[in-house]
């Protein structure tokens, strides 16, 4: 398998497993949605719905596939999506933590552009 397809596959792997791991919400008309753009390469959770009269619309994960590496561009779980990312078998060097500036990326251990 090509090497985009393989990093593709693994973050909806990843997205999935968070999905799943997500407590339910009962009571609530909120649902959690994995959004897969393969063609631009763009990837979300997020939950969206209502909350009695408090709209809901929360991105928890954005992950891109910028110039060949995977750009963590958002992660407000408690996981670390990079080390899990590693742990499906993408090099450091491919993932880029996008949600830090740039100059703090040479000091992350992960890739840099």
């Amino acid at each position: 398998m090509e090497r985009l397809d393989c990093y593709r596959q693994a973050i909806r792997n990843l997205l999935s497993a968070h999905a799943s791991s997500e407590p339910a919400l009962s009571q609530s008309e909120i649902e959690s949605q994995i959004l897969f753009d393969s063609e631009h390469d763009h990837y979300q959770l997020l939950d969206l719905g209502w909350d009695g009269l408090k709209r809901v619309y929360a991105c928890f994960i954005h992950l891109d596939i910028k110039d060949g590496k995977i750009w963590i561009q958002r992660n407000m779980t408690e996981s670390d999506l990079a080390q899990e990312l590693v742990e499906m078998g993408i090099p450091k060097n491919d993932i880029v933590l996008g949600l830090h500036p740039q100059y703090k990326r040479p000091l992350t251990g992960y890739g840099v552009t």
